[in-house]
């Protein structure tokens, strides 16, 4: 949570920070000053996404952004097609995942991969 709030600190970013277990229950959750309340929700359907699908939220958005064949990500229940929220890993298991809103997606992606490097 320290290495994801000093990120988006340091950058002047307003963010929703979720924190999930292995479970998908919530750990932690922060918002920075200035952040709009719904980025709290956005930001923890990003943590469940990475720990339903075992994969950063990105991959969901790429596969949008695709167009065609790649918008039935769309019909995924549980499934953020939003950057920011990465499966936190331990000895190669997953032990949680943070997610993070507020930003661009690619301000939201850089929080939390900073959260999730921190973790390890």
């Amino acid at each position: 949570m320290a290495a994801a709030e000093a990120e988006a600190v340091k950058n002047n970013w307003a963010m929703a920070i979720v924190i999930l277990d292995s479970t998908g229950h919530i750990v932690m959750v922060h918002k920075l000053d200035n952040t709009q309340y719904g980025s709290l929700m956005a930001a923890e359907d990003k943590a469940v996404s990475a720990i339903n699908f075992r994969r950063p939220s990105k991959v969901f958005e790429d596969s949008v952004a695709q167009g065609g064949i790649g918008l039935r990500a769309l019909a995924l229940r549980g499934a953020s097609p939003l950057e920011g929220g990465i499966p936190i890993v331990e000895d190669g298991k997953i032990v949680g995942a943070i997610g993070v809103s507020g930003g661009a997606s690619v301000q939201d992606g850089q929080v939390a991969k900073a959260g999730a490097d921190a973790a390890k």
